[in-house]
């Protein structure tokens, strides 16, 4: 019996280190890719638009007060509470108001994966690259449990090192499944 309750805890600590891993990924996914942003639009001598607010709509990182990553010079959401200590600018990924080629940059953080279906986000993309040079995305990992119980995320968005987007629309019907396909000795 003592075998059974070493090996369900090393199950729970591996799956534990797992989940660690996919949110450090995220972390230095939003990081970098906010990295590159700013330098890009310093180069090009342009603003940086973030689309998703630092502070998002975690609680946690509001009570820690640590933001994902920093508010560009224009920080567009639709919750004001994102982009909270940020030149703020209220408005929808699909219709952004500011005029083409205002941007040098622009970083969509955890924001396409909200959209409904994937004409949605394409749409959102082709508006990105209608008012900055360089677009980048950074989205959840399939291998975050926490991602796969978000009802509001409706897509799988992922960004290649090339700059290309795959959009995937979220089935709910098989989340259960593909979570299970997703977990670590599957």
């Amino acid at each position: 019996m003592k075998w059974m309750a070493k090996a369900a805890l090393a199950a729970v600590i591996g799956f534990a280190v797992q989940q660690a891993a996919a949110m450090a990924w995220q972390a230095w996914e939003r990081r970098s890719k906010y990295r590159q942003a700013q330098e890009y639009a310093e180069r090009v001598g342009k603003p940086m638009l973030v689309v998703g607010g630092p502070w998002g709509d975690n609680p946690f990182r509001s009570f820690l007060r640590i933001p994902a990553h920093g508010c560009g010079d224009f920080c567009l959401d639709i919750d004001p509470r994102a982009c909270q200590g940020c030149n703020y600018v209220q408005a929808d990924v699909r219709d952004i108001p500011f005029p083409s080629g205002f941007f040098g940059s622009a970083l969509a953080s955890h924001v396409l994966e909200h959209l409904p279906t994937v004409a949605d986000a394409e749409k959102a993309i082709s508006e990105l690259q209608r008012v900055a040079g360089l677009v980048l995305v950074a989205s959840p990992t399939r291998h975050s449990v926490i991602a796969w119980g978000v009802p509001s995320h409706h897509l799988w968005v992922r960004q290649g090192s090339d700059g290309s987007i795959a959009l995937e629309q979220r089935d709910s019907r098989q989340a259960g499944q593909r979570l299970l396909e997703s977990l670590p000795g599957r």
